[in-house]
């Protein structure tokens, strides 16, 4: 059996080439890591930062938070619960909770806390 597709001339127009956009400038400033133990493995993160580009950035140094935590506590592993981002007047802010464990925990949004730790330094974003 052979389907045909209708490829949307809205489709097509999208995938032109488009004029560069100016690219912003990443000047992060991060302004502090508020940690909170909920309960057992389950720790929250408050994170502030100016200069970041997108929500991602943000995260970013909520998950180098979360790693680091992870290395003090003596585990190996995290996993990314959920992250809420927002800004106002140029400030950025994640709360972001991430369970703590010794072993790779299950789930697709795990972290090994030394990786992280490494590429957060390489990257210049600081932790706990």
């Amino acid at each position: 059996m052979i389907r045909a597709a209708i490829i949307s001339p809205l489709f097509l127009a999208a995938c032109t080439m488009q004029e560069p956009s100016e690219e912003v400038r990443f000047e992060p400033d991060y302004q502090g890591i508020e940690t909170r133990l909920l309960e057992g493995d389950l720790v929250q993160f408050h994170v502030r930062m100016t200069g970041a580009r997108r929500p991602a950035d943000v995260e970013d140094y909520a998950r180098c938070a979360a790693a680091q935590y992870a290395r003090i506590r003596g585990f190996g592993f995290a996993r990314h619960l959920r992250t809420n981002v927002g800004e106002e007047g140029g400030v950025w802010q994640a709360d972001a909770v991430y369970t703590i464990s010794p072993s790779l925990p299950r789930g697709l949004r795990t972290i090994d806390a030394e990786v992280i730790v490494q590429a957060c330094g390489e990257l210049g974003i600081p932790t706990v």
